[in-house]
């Protein structure tokens, strides 16, 4: 059975019955199991040197300062939004709202209701998934204190907008970058625009760790607190200029000092030596991807009865998102039934609407409008994109929906 993005199991085949076309692959090969055996030869499994180095090279590779890399892009998510409250200088507090997409992974938004935010929904656009930056810039107001943006799927959003919608108001600009590593937007990568950026490793994203996530940033002081809070709380591993807290002479206690309410979301050695090997073809991975996905466009771009996603900017391509046209006289049931019988795997378009899941009614939100959402929820799905060459699978897809 193969994986789907953020840990969600795919839509099932019968039983016995393989898929022809799946949600996801992997992209090991010897190296990363090389890697592996590298950590078991050093006898040193917890956090370490194989982290570090993995962490300077995702720095590295996206041109930011500082990386800070968690078990799982969740946990990066969650200390990304901590340390955010306990920055010196005008942190969030409880109660301070917070806009956010309707369409995104469940924990975009759960670390922001668990440190108390106010959440405001706002519509997509129907043909990028990502925000409807018309209704984005209506939902803003003085109590605006942060924008989640989310670049759904491999594709960027709409960051000219939204940071200078940022930049006028004083807004601070968190970018939620699981799905889309390596996308870009007007030649800089995704995930860099905001002032904490969060990324996934898991299997089936763009480059895998088994499981893993990091936060970039270029703020040396947040950069702390993350390492921090990912780590006990502790002052360990922290540097030896940190602006969050200062040594004291008693080395007895410093050695199990703890300064803020962390968790324990440290990532494994085996992690960064796999996230090593593995960032070395991240550049190979995204130019198959789109190599894909110029293929499954020109197939399916003057189908009336989908609705494909539009790519802003430079698309990584997560998937290949189709939305059963509510104009065409198409039920989404009998395009999924015709999917499931031609041995293709489907799922829903990352978590679809959060705001028809039974977890909104713990969230303090508002929702301005979310009728595009409803669509893409009701009447959407995605089918697998991969780092190689799928255009067979492609065209099998098509043809199995041609005569529907």
């Amino acid at each position: 059975m193969l994986a789907a993005a953020k840990g969600e199991k795919p839509v099932r085949q019968d039983k016995g019955k393989k898929a022809v076309f799946g949600l996801a692959s992997s992209t090991w090969t010897d190296d990363e199991k090389d890697a592996i055996r590298e950590v078991v030869d050093g006898d040193v499994y917890t956090m370490g040197a194989h982290v570090r180095e993995f962490e300077e090279r995702f720095a590295r590779q996206f041109g930011m300062k500082y990386a800070v890399m968690a078990n799982s892009g969740s946990s990066a998510n969650l200390i990304a939004v901590a340390a955010l409250f306990y920055k010196k200088v005008n942190p969030l507090r409880r109660g301070d709202e917070v806009i956010v997409p309707c369409v995104s992974w469940s924990t975009t938004f759960h670390p922001l209701h668990q440190y108390g935010l106010k959440l405001k929904f706002v519509d997509i656009d129907l043909e990028t998934l990502n925000y409807d930056v018309e209704e984005l810039k209506k939902a803003v107001t003085e109590k605006t204190r942060m924008i989640v943006a989310v670049s759904i799927l491999g594709n960027p959003c709409r960051f000219d907008e939204i940071t200078r919608l940022c930049a006028e108001k004083g807004i601070i600009l968190f970018e939620d970058n699981c799905e889309s590593m390596g996308a870009k937007f007007g030649g800089r990568y995704t995930g860099t625009f905001g002032l904490v950026n969060t990324f996934s490793t898991f299997f089936s994203h763009h480059i895998s760790t088994m499981e893993g996530g990091l936060v970039l940033t270029d703020d040396k002081e947040i950069y702390n607190i993350l390492k921090a809070m990912r780590n006990h709380g502790w002052t360990r591993d922290q540097d030896a200029d940190s602006p969050i807290f200062t040594k004291k002479e008693d080395d007895f206690f410093e050695a199990y000092r703890f300064i803020l309410p962390g968790y324990n979301v440290r990532p494994g050695e085996m992690h960064g030596a796999i996230g090593k090997r593995q960032l070395e073809k991240l550049e190979g991975f995204v130019k198959m991807r789109r190599m894909n996905a110029g293929h499954f466009v020109g197939l399916f771009k003057r189908d009336e009865r989908f609705i494909i996603q539009k790519e802003t900017g430079e698309s990584s391509w997560f998937c290949f998102t189709m939305i059963v046209n509510p104009k065409a006289g198409v039920d989404r049931k009998a395009v999924l039934g015709r999917l499931k019988d031609a041995g293709i795997e489907h799922r829903i378009i990352t978590g679809g609407n959060i705001l028809r899941h039974d977890v909104i009614k713990y969230y303090d939100y508002s929702v301005t409008k979310s009728t595009n959402a409803d669509i893409a929820h009701y009447n959407g799905f995605f089918v697998g994109n991969h780092p190689v060459d799928i255009r067979d699978k492609i065209d099998y897809l098509h043809a199995a929906l041609k005569s529907l």
